[in-house]
């Protein structure tokens, strides 16, 4: 990945983290886990995850109407020129790892 690229990624993961952390109402805990960008910079879709599982759904409604909000946020926050159109998900891939690192746990207690 170019080095301007990875810079872009990082940044645009810490602005949403720090967005995320003010504007949340604290139900659950979201945490920002990963940011990437299409090939041409065009796309950037931010990962999270959420802590208590149960309440995925709703914060992944609120972190998408909440995405307008957030891209100002880094308009006025960051010297980013053209800044890519911005998506949330939730990290499936992170949720995968958490569960092999809970059954792997079960696994060494028995």
């Amino acid at each position: 990945m170019p080095h301007h690229t990875e810079r872009l990624s990082e940044q645009l993961q810490h602005l949403a983290a720090t967005f995320l952390q003010r504007e949340s109402n604290r139900t659950s805990l979201i945490t920002v886990t990963r940011c990437e960008l299409s090939d041409n910079q065009k796309y950037a879709t931010i990962f999270i995850s959420v802590f208590p599982t149960d309440n995925e759904k709703m914060a992944e409604d609120f972190v998408k109407r909440k995405r307008t909000e957030f891209v100002a946020y880094v308009h006025d926050n960051s010297k980013i020129g053209r800044l890519p159109s911005v998506s949330f998900k939730i990290d499936l891939g992170e949720k995968n790892r958490q569960r092999l690192d809970e059954l792997s746990q079960q696994e060494t207690k028995k």
